[in-house]
């Protein structure tokens, strides 16, 4: 069974949520990257992926006008957001400031 996003987000721990799209090269090349963030910071974030196209009400929702955006929440509220493509520096920085 599917988690509610909104579950999910409400999570302590941090969730790195990625709204990308299927046709977006920088998406494509933004993927890797949150692998390798996952590999550095292991359970202590959760990162979700989100198409825009497959689930327009919550990009929507979430003002994403642009991919790949990425949106840090911890306890369900938004405490980091950025569009276009993050390092694996950056990223690991921005969850550990959170964490």
């Amino acid at each position: 069974m599917k988690e509610n996003l909104q579950t999910v987000l409400n999570d302590s721990k941090p969730v790195l949520v990625d709204f990308f799209a299927e046709w977006c090269g920088p998406c494509k090349a933004q993927a890797p990257v949150l692998k390798e963030v996952k590999s550095a910071i292991g359970d202590n974030v959760r990162i979700i992926k989100i198409d825009v196209d497959k689930s327009p009400a919550i990009a929507q929702q979430y003002n994403i006008s642009g991919v790949p955006t990425l949106i840090l929440f911890r306890n369900g509220q938004p405490v980091w957001r950025q569009s276009g493509m993050v390092s694996k520096k950056q990223l690991v920085e921005v969850i550990r400031m959170q964490g």
